[in-house]
């Protein structure tokens, strides 16, 4: 375990969380929330503990599972599905599911108040498992008025939210088949009257990288770039993470991670303006980006594979550097994305182990701490005070934030868990395999 520390210059650094954007009431928009980094600022009185009874104000069986977090706007939950039922043998052995028929992929649209289905739609068909994950892994996105959800299988569909089909349209027609060994996985960002989409891939795959954003009304393309990478062949030029919008130097730009680099991009052309290496220091060509960053007082958040390194960085302009490096250690994580509180970075690994570290200096607060055991795929949430930490077994470990590491509960459900909790209002929102749960305290 590398614990080196690299500390450049004097820098301001705010201990409190300052948002892009502030957060929607009642909504949990996209992917990480309305703030990118898995948090709340507006979550309250959230439930600490649970069961499959207790303090479960709804649940609602889905038609099948995905790794995809639900998506909350006012009195309306949003979630994708597969249509078959789940199958731990298929997901441990995707090769049995080559003959599977029942392929299409779903949006459902749920009541908030009580869980139930105002209304589902069909978003694609071939849906497939790949190792862990299906094709409906994406997260849709809104902005309240419209909804807008991409496939594994490269459907991009604009919904309203009486559930009519606006537009669609079909990426691997447009720009060609994806090429990552595990399957298409990022989820669109939205950000003002744009989408913004990375398709980053090279395992079976010649053509290069690209990022394009696309009008949210028209679903037409805005701009389209190729996105240069010189990570060694086979896997290393894959990324699954979520691409980010944040503001550099006072102004907005889109931040890109995968194929061994951060690249931040002008987002009225799409115009690289900076990039940042170091993220394959052995030129390993197995080192695909799972985890998304996160973005807090100028500095960017990024972990490589099996978190080796974790590089914090301030960006700049051109080919980025050591003289930018805030600090460096190997304590990030390989699939579940870093959340923050503004002063601490929380990094949960696939293995369960957390580490805390002072986002300023790269201080170890929490040194190297295991939760409950198992599996970790899902992102931690952070709200109300508390982090929620599920592991793919469904075992949700509730941590206190702050300097000293406290477990407030520990809560089962018996389910394969892949997606991230979200937390809106007083409620946290699961999903599992089997259901939808709507928590809040009774």
């Amino acid at each position: 375990m590398s614990k080196r520390v690299f500390f450049i210059g004097v820098i301001s650094f705010c201990g409190a969380l300052l948002p892009l954007a502030s957060e929607p009431a009642n909504s949990w928009p996209q992917w990480r929330g309305a703030h990118q980094n898995g948090t709340s600022t507006t979550a309250e009185n959230l439930p600490v503990s649970w069961s499959e009874t207790e303090n479960v104000q709804w649940r609602i069986r889905l038609p099948s599972w995905s790794a995809a977090t639900p998506i909350i706007w006012e009195d309306t939950v949003l979630v994708t599905s597969g249509e078959q039922g789940f199958d731990t043998a298929r997901v441990q052995n995707p090769l049995q599911n080559r003959s599977e028929k029942r392929d299409k992929l779903l949006l459902l649209a749920i009541n908030r108040k009580n869980g139930s289905i105002l209304w589902q739609r069909e978003i694609g068909s071939g849906n497939r498992f790949i190792r862990k994950q299906n094709l409906a892994s994406p997260s849709p996105v809104t902005d309240g008025k419209h909804i807008w959800v991409l496939t594994g299988t490269g459907f991009l569909t604009c919904f309203d939210f009486a559930g009519e089909k606006l537009w669609q349209r079909d990426i691997q027609n447009d720009y060609g088949r994806f090429g990552l060994k595990h399957g298409y996985a990022s989820s669109p960002l939205l950000h003002d009257n744009h989408l913004y989409i990375q398709v980053l891939h090279g395992e079976t795959t010649d053509e290069p990288s690209y990022v394009f954003a696309v009008d949210k009304a028209t679903g037409e393309t805005f701009w389209k770039i190729n996105r240069w990478t010189d990570a060694p062949d086979t896997e290393s030029p894959d990324g699954y993470s979520t691409p980010l919008v944040q503001k550099i130097g006072g102004k907005e730009q889109l931040i890109v991670v995968g194929g061994d680099y951060v690249t931040g991009h002008d987002l009225g052309n799409g115009k690289e303006l900076w990039r940042m290496g170091g993220f394959n220091p052995g030129r390993k060509h197995n080192y695909r980006t799972v985890a998304s960053s996160i973005f807090l007082d100028g500095t960017v958040y990024t972990s490589s594979t099996n978190g080796r390194p974790f590089i914090a960085f301030r960006p700049g302009n051109g080919r980025l550097g050591p003289k930018n490096i805030l600090w460096e250690n190997n304590l990030g994580a390989d699939v579940p994305s870093p959340t923050t509180d503004g002063r601490l970075i929380y990094v949960l690994d696939d293995k369960g182990i957390m580490v805390a570290l002072d986002a300023r200096s790269g201080e170890v607060v929490w040194d190297r701490i295991r939760i409950e055991p198992g599996i970790y795929s899902a992102s931690p949430t952070l709200a109300d005070g508390k982090i929620y930490a599920i592991s793919e077994d469904g075992t949700t470990s509730v941590l206190q934030t702050g300097r000293e590491f406290k477990v407030l509960a520990v809560n089962k459900f018996d389910s394969h868990t892949l997606a991230s909790p979200a937390a809106v209002g007083s409620q946290l929102f699961i999903r599992t395999a089997d259901h939808l749960y709507c928590l809040a305290k009774q």
